[in-house]
C-alpha cells in the first residue's frame, strides 16, 4: 500500500534518480523531472505522484543537514524516515568521488584571480531557521561528521584556499593596492600547515590579515573543525586573525568573516583528547 513506509529498495531507486537529476543541475545540463518521476514510478509500490515530489524535498533535507548541494526546485522537507538519511549514506560510500568533486569553474578562478567573492553577514540568532529545522540538520551533521569530512577533503579545502587567494589579490589591487597584492603569501601551500592560519594578507590600510579559509559545498551553518593551534594564534594574534569560512563553493562562492574570540560566534565543542601517561 502506498501508505507503508518506503523499503530500502524504494529509498535506494529515488536517492539514485534524485542524484542523476542533481549531477545534471549542478552541471548545467537540462533535464526533466515530469520524466524522471515517470520513469520511476513504476519502479515503485504504487507510490504517488505527489509522495515522490514530497520524498525528492525530504532527500533535500537530508542533503542539507550533510551539508551537500541539493536541487533548489526540491525545497528541503523535514519529518522524513530515518531510513532515508542510510539510503543517501549508502549512495554517497557507492560514489566516493561525488564529495571530492571541486568543479573546475571553481579551480580556473582560482587560478586566474576570481571576481571579487560575496562575504555577508555571518549567522546569527535572528536568522537561524525554526529550531526543529535546525536540530534536524545538526543531529544529521554530527551522525555522519560533516565537519570532519569536509576537514579531510584536501581537494575542496586547497582549492578553496586558492579561491580565497585569488580573492585577497583582487581586492587589495581594486583598491590601488598592488604594492601589498605582491607580498600576499599562501602560507599553507609554501610553509605547509602548522601556523595557525592559511594566509598571510592585508587590509587596504596596510593592516595585517591573517586567515584561516574552511571551505563547504554546504549551507552557511555547516559545522566545522578548529584545530588547538588555530584556535591559540586566533587567541595570541587576535587583532589580526580572522577565519574566512566559504560556503555554497560548488554552486557559487559565498563568505562570511569571524574575529576572536571565536567563542562569541560559534560553540566549540571538544571532539577528541590527548592521553598522556601519569
Amino acid at each position: 500500500m502506498a501508505s507503508e513506509p518506503w523499503t530500502d529498495a524504494e529509498n535506494d531507486l529515488i536517492v539514485a534518480d534524485y542524484f542523476a537529476m542533481l549531477d545534471a543541475d549542478i552541471r548545467g545540463r537540462s533535464y526533466n523531472k515530469t520524466d524522471h518521476r515517470r520513469i520511476l514510478l513504476p519502479q515503485l509500490n504504487n507510490r504517488s505522484e505527489g509522495s515522490v515530489e514530497f520524498k525528492h524535498q525530504n532527500i533535500s533535507a537530508v542533503l542539507k543537514g550533510l551539508g551537500e548541494d541539493w536541487i533548489p526546485g526540491y525545497k528541503p522537507a523535514f519529518n522524513y524516515q530515518m531510513s532515508l538519511e542510510d539510503a543517501v549514506a549508502r549512495w554517497l560510500k557507492r560514489n566516493p568521488a561525488w564529495l571530492d568533486r571541486v568543479p573546475e569553474s571553481r579551480l580556473i578562478a582560482g587560478l586566474q584571480e576570481a571576481e571579487r567573492l560575496w562575504v555577508g553577514p555571518a549567522p546569527t540568532l535572528s536568522n537561524q531557521p525554526p529550531p526543529q529545522e535546525l536540530e534536524q540538520t545538526l543531529r544529521i551533521a554530527r551522525k555522519f561528521d560533516v565537519a570532519g569530512r569536509d576537514e579531510r577533503n584536501r581537494n575542496l579545502g586547497h582549492a578553496g584556499e586558492q579561491y580565497v587567494l585569488a580573492h585577497e589579490l583582487a581586492s587589495l589591487r581594486s583598491a590601488g593596492r598592488d604594492d601589498l597584492a605582491r607580498k600576499v603569501r599562501w602560507v599553507s601551500e609554501e610553509d605547509g600547515d602548522g601556523a595557525g592560519y592559511d594566509i598571510a594578507s592585508f587590509a587596504p590600510d596596510g593592516r595585517s590579515r591573517l586567515i584561516e579559509v574552511k571551505t563547504t559545498n554546504g549551507w552557511e551553518r555547516t559545522p566545522f573543525h578548529m584545530t588547538r593551534n588555530e584556535l591559540e594564534v586566533a587567541d595570541e594574534r587576535r587583532s589580526e586573525w580572522c577565519l574566512f569560512r566559504l560556503w555554497n563553493f560548488s554552486r557559487g562562492p559565498k563568505a562570511f568573516e569571524l574575529y576572536p574570540p571565536l567563542d562569541a560566534h560559534v560553540t566549540l565543542t571538544p571532539t577528541s583528547f590527548v592521553a598522556g601517561f601519569i
